[in-house]
């Protein structure tokens, strides 16, 4: 048996063994062999300063093909610590089957029907809160500067969105953040460069129904709530669409083979490319899966036929009609960022979507040599390794969780997979990684990674790549290694490097072990 432990519970295995078997005896045990011999233990701690080196992003995958992404982000944000990034969406189109402009009940020999585009507009309901008096909803997952607008343009894309690699059709599509989808005509919102600032007032729209003739014959609210007992509504985003553009591209196509089903659908309309731009405003987070279907982006349609005496002007009944359009189907965010290098390692950016990384060298291998030969006689209780956040840069919006996953190195395509006290720990935190209360450090536990390190049991040879947090980042169960780096966290923060200068602020792995007296 070896003299190496790898968590501090199997020292309290060992002690309640001993406090059992040998007469509530109080001192740790020599468990280098089979016999009880009651040797003493001195606790000690071992720190290593570790060092890191900036590593930014080029993209990273961000359809929801393969796995369903959580959030889209929609927007820019902008701070002069970290890369500006403009996060647009591109998504399929879902329609109902067998839409009529004009229902069969109203087609008949002596009648005839005119219909008129009301509104048209894109729906994007915001994710929200109750405010402490339970009267109105707040807006969640907003950063930025929310007085300002950012440019929204909504384009129809001509980029087929496949389920299958259409290279190599045995394999399943991946999108990255830095995907190019090519745009067809001009911008489908009514007003260029639509300058969009998330509004918590911005709760209802007024429909004006129009006649035959253009005039307006009643006024319809439009509002959305959270369920059918709720009377808060929740605050929406509202892109008009140009109405002629969309009555050539939805309703006049409604009977024809275009709308005969989704597949037919997708192929003619292939999505929608929602496209943020701007040097400053704010980002938003959406999502897309709201179990309230009301509370999903869509297109929402609303036009009046109005029923008429065939060859007069006598109105015989109005029919009002909304159809929507929801952005289902495969999604993608891009990410645009804007390129800032980072030459210097004298502190690290991590920040999150496609923005940068940073790579860890816990040791090298003289120091790992050093340590098995310490480690021999150890009991290792916990491994910790922790970073220091640099005040001096922003700190307005830094993740509340950092983590860490290895990489195998590898260009251009590395494998990744998670630290084993990820998946091994998952019911205790796993490598936590959580921001402290004062705001100023991160700290991981590594114990049992490090115990296999120096056992022997693995060999240390991947790159550990520090991340903000994503909920996708955690193994799906206690025996699941595998990793994927999706991202829709766009929160930054710096953290000091092992430099001298820094002093107690530099990154420090600590082992905390018993050793034999």
């Amino acid at each position: 048996m070896r003299n190496f432990i790898r968590k501090s519970v199997y020292i309290s295995v060992f002690v309640c063994l001993s406090i059992a078997i040998v007469s509530c005896e109080k001192d740790f045990t020599d468990i280098g062999s089979n016999v009880i011999s009651n040797i003493k233990f001195d606790t000690n701690v071992d720190s290593v300063y570790v060092t890191a080196e900036n590593s930014p992003l080029a993209r990273i995958q961000s359809d929801n093909i393969s796995r369903q992404l959580g959030q889209y982000l929609l927007g820019v944000y902008t701070s002069p610590d970290y890369e500006k990034l403009e996060a647009s969406i591109v998504s399929q189109l879902g329609i109902t089957l067998g839409l009529k402009v004009i229902d069969d009940a109203d087609i008949t020999d002596t009648t005839d029907v005119v219909s008129v585009i009301d509104t048209v507009f894109l729906k994007l309901p915001y994710q929200v809160s109750l405010n402490a008096d339970a009267t109105k909803f707040e807006i969640d997952s907003v950063i930025g500067d929310k007085t300002k607008p950012f440019n929204l343009n909504i384009y129809r894309t001509n980029t087929y969105i496949s389920q299958l690699n259409l290279e190599d059709p045995t394999k399943t599509n991946k999108f990255f953040s830095d995907a190019d989808f090519e745009k067809i005509g001009d911008p489908l919102n009514s007003q260029l460069n639509y300058p969009l600032i998330p509004s918590e007032d911005s709760t209802k729209v007024l429909v004006k129904r129009k006649l035959y003739n253009n005039t307006t014959f009643k006024t319809d609210t439009v509002r959305y709530f959270a369920s059918a007992t709720s009377t808060i509504p929740v605050p929406f985003a509202r892109i008009p669409l140009d109405k002629a553009t969309i009555k050539t591209l939805f309703l006049d196509k409604y009977e024809e083979t275009e709308f005969s089903s989704q597949a037919a659908f997708n192929d003619y309309f292939r999505g929608v490319i929602l496209e943020a731009s701007g040097n400053e405003g704010s980002l938003t987070s959406f999502n897309f899966n709201n179990a309230n279907s009301n509370l999903r982006p869509s297109i929402e349609v609303y036009y009046t036929n109005t029923v008429l005496n065939k060859g007069t002007t006598d109105t015989l009944r109005t029919v009002t009609k909304n159809n929507s359009f929801p952005l289902s189907g495969f999604r993608i965010n891009t990410y645009k960022m804007e390129e800032k290098g980072y030459t210097d390692n004298d502190n690290i950016k991590i920040q999150g979507t496609a923005g940068s990384e940073g790579n860890i060298t816990l040791f090298d291998q003289n120091k790992i040599d050093e340590l098995k030969i310490k480690a021999q006689d150890w009991l290792i209780n916990e491994a910790t390794l922790t970073f220091y956040v640099d005040p001096s840069a922003d700190t307005e919006n830094i993740p509340e969780r950092l983590y860490l996953y290895k990489s195998n190195g590898v260009s251009p395509n590395p494998t990744f997979s998670q630290i084993k006290d990820a998946y091994s720990e998952g019911d205790f935190g796993g490598i936590l990684g959580f921001l402290n209360a004062d705001r100023d450090q991160y700290t991981f536990s590594l114990t049992d990674y490090l115990s296999d390190i120096l056992s022997g049991e693995i060999t240390y040879d991947s790159t550990l790549k520090l991340k903000a947090f994503n909920p996708s980042d955690l193994p799906s169960s206690t025996t699941d290694d595998s990793f994927v780096n999706y991202s829709w966290n766009p929160k930054a923060v710096t953290i000091f490097n092992n430099l001298l200068t820094n002093d107690n602020k530099r990154p420090i792995l600590k082992i905390s072990y018993s050793e034999k007296k």
